[in-house]
């Protein structure tokens, strides 16, 4: 078998390089997403309590765990003025179709 050239070695070393940085470059973009989304629940918690687990024997459900359609259905209730709310109706408006979604998942997903 022949030995590979200088050439080779250094387009195999490049290669590899450009590889692990594209995988840390993703890494550090799920990081990023994971973070905004986790500031967005930031401002449910206030009512809601951290990460949407609310403070038994108060008003206010807990978040956590419900079923992702159901969270995001009285999400968009409230935004559309179909449901009623004191301020629900107001936070949701501020948020976009794709954050209201990401919220729900986000709060389905904990326990």
């Amino acid at each position: 078998m022949p030995r590979p050239t200088a050439a080779t070695r250094w387009l195999t070393g490049a290669l590899l390089c450009s590889a692990s940085l594209m995988s840390a470059s993703v890494a550090q973009a799920k990081d990023q997403d994971r973070l905004r989304l986790r500031s967005l629940a930031a401002t449910c918690a206030q009512c809601h309590g951290t990460d949407g687990h609310a403070v038994e024997g108060e008003a206010l459900i807990r978040l956590a765990g419900l079923p992702q359609d159901y969270i995001l259905s009285q999400l968009m209730a409230f935004r559309s003025g179909e449901r009623k709310a004191t301020i629900m109706h107001q936070i949701t408006k501020g948020y976009s179709q794709e954050q209201l979604e990401a919220l729900a998942k986000y709060f389905a997903a904990l326990k």
